[in-house]
This record gives structure tokens, sequence and C-alpha cells, in this order.
């Protein structure tokens, strides 16, 4: 999918929503527990009722990986079932050296033909260039992320004084560009979004953090919104698991929708 699509579908559906696919079998709804393949008719039924208001969705591969062959199988599934006007994201957080990463390109890119993979950046320039190698797809780059301990890292300074996510947001601009290059930026980062924009004025950000972990998304589109938006925000809890009934579904569109309407204000306000 290229950029331009992906602000197509921005405009069109009024949203920035990306849903997060995190499907636990201690967490999903019991019913579901008697089908063949559980986590899969749990994302479809998610996926059918989000998808009018989702612009993409990113399956967590954790998630399916952790169930072994079965769950490849699955998620193989899942990603065919996400309709093809929607961006897909592998969150794999993957990154090795250049001949590991070509392979793991192709395992998402060509054998699964998702749109874009999460990549981790430590080990530099040729563990993230396999990726940016396949046309109209796209690296999601790790630069400041929700979690507690980002601060671990992320935020030290380096040689130059500045910290290590700045010249993580610096360097890699010179690997790809906005038309295949994202950046991973934390909503519950928010006093530094606007920082990060800065960096990377026209790079899209996928944004996690909001909702269950508490990041405020009229703070995100504050400080990271620009001319084509430039802002995927994720929910994935929040929705999923808006409700552990035979509801799930219907409490998940609920809660996507609640969003979306958010969102649509934002992009007046702001675009």
């Amino acid at each position: 999918m290229t950029r331009s699509e992906l602000f197509a579908q921005i405009q069109q559906k009024s949203s920035f929503l990306c849903v997060g696919l995190d499907p636990d079998l201690t967490k999903i709804p019991s019913h579901l527990l008697k089908e063949k393949d559980p986590i899969f008719s749990f994302c479809r039924e998610i996926i059918e009722e989000t998808a009018d208001f989702a612009v993409a969705y990113k399956p967590n591969i954790a998630f399916f990986e952790a169930l072994g062959a079965q769950g490849w199988e699955t998620l193989a599934k899942v990603e065919e079932l996400i309709p093809d006007e929607i961006f897909t994201i592998a969150d794999a957080k993957r990154g090795d050296i250049g001949n590991t990463s070509k392979l793991y390109a192709k395992a998402f890119f060509e054998t699964m033909n998702f749109d874009s993979i999460t990549v981790a950046p430590y080990m530099g320039a040729d563990s993230v260039s396999p990726f940016l190698e396949f046309q109209d797809k796209w690296v999601i780059l790790l630069a400041l992320t929700s979690n507690a301990g980002s601060a671990d890292f992320q935020l030290i300074p380096d040689v130059n004084g500045k910290p290590l996510y700045q010249s993580v947001l610096e360097k890699s601009q010179t690997w790809g560009s906005p038309e295949n290059l994202m950046y991973v930026v934390g909503a519950t980062r928010g006093e530094l979004i606007g920082q990060v924009r800065k960096a990377a004025p026209e790079h899209f950000f996928l944004v996690p953090g909001v909702g269950a972990q508490g990041g405020s998304l009229a703070e995100v589109a504050k400080y990271g919104m620009n001319s084509t938006c430039g802002l995927l925000v994720n929910s994935s809890r929040g929705i999923i698991y808006a409700s552990q009934e035979e509801d799930f579904a219907q409490a998940a569109r609920k809660e996507a929708k609640k969003l979306q309407d958010e969102m649509a204000d934002l992009l007046e306000k702001y675009l």
C-alpha cells in the first residue's frame, strides 16, 4: 500500500484507527473455546465488526507463534481475512543481520503479504535495509516506545549529547523515506511527540498506548499530526476485550466507533 492510498483511506473513513489483534486464549470469551480454531473465530468477529472504522490492523505475532504451527496457520488466515484496502501491520519486532532479515522480510511480505512490519533498529542499517527493498511495503521502526523500560536506552544521551531515539530518527531517515518508513512513537510519551515530529516531519507514526495504557488521543493529534495526518493510533485491549461475553464483537464495535468519532473531530480540527 502506498502512502497516498493510506491517506485516502484515512480521509474516506475520517479515522486513523489501528486495531491491535492480541488474541489471548486466556482472555477471549469462553464460548469460543468450543470452536475448531478459537483464535481465528475471535479475530474474524472483531474484524467484521470494526472494519468500518479501522484503517489498519496490527496482529501481534507473539500471540500467534506461541501456539506453534497452528498459530502460524491462524495468522495466515487472519491476514487473508483483512480487507485489501486496510493497511496490515505484522507486529513482529524483527531485526537481525542482513541475510536473516532478508528471510524475515520474505516471510511477512511475500509468504503472508503484510503491508508492513515492526523492526528494531539496534543492529543498524544492514539489519533494516532488506525490509526496505520491497516495493510498496513498509518498515515501522521502533523509535520512542510506550513501555516503562524504554527509558533504559531510548532517553540516554549518546556521544553527541542527544537522546538515543533522536539519533535513531536522524540516522534512519538516510535509509528510507516517508514512502516506506514509519516510526513507533508511544502515546504515553505525550510531551515528546512534538519533538519526534520535528525530527521526522513527513513520516507516519504508529502510536500505541492510547486507551488501556493511558495515552491521550487529543495530545497525540495536537503534537503529532501533519498535513497527511501522519498517524496510525493503535488500540488493542481497549477494543478487543471491551467485553468477554458473547457480545464481545459488538462491544468492540462500540469502542472502535467511539475512537473514530473522536478522530473525525481531530482530523477536522487539524487538517
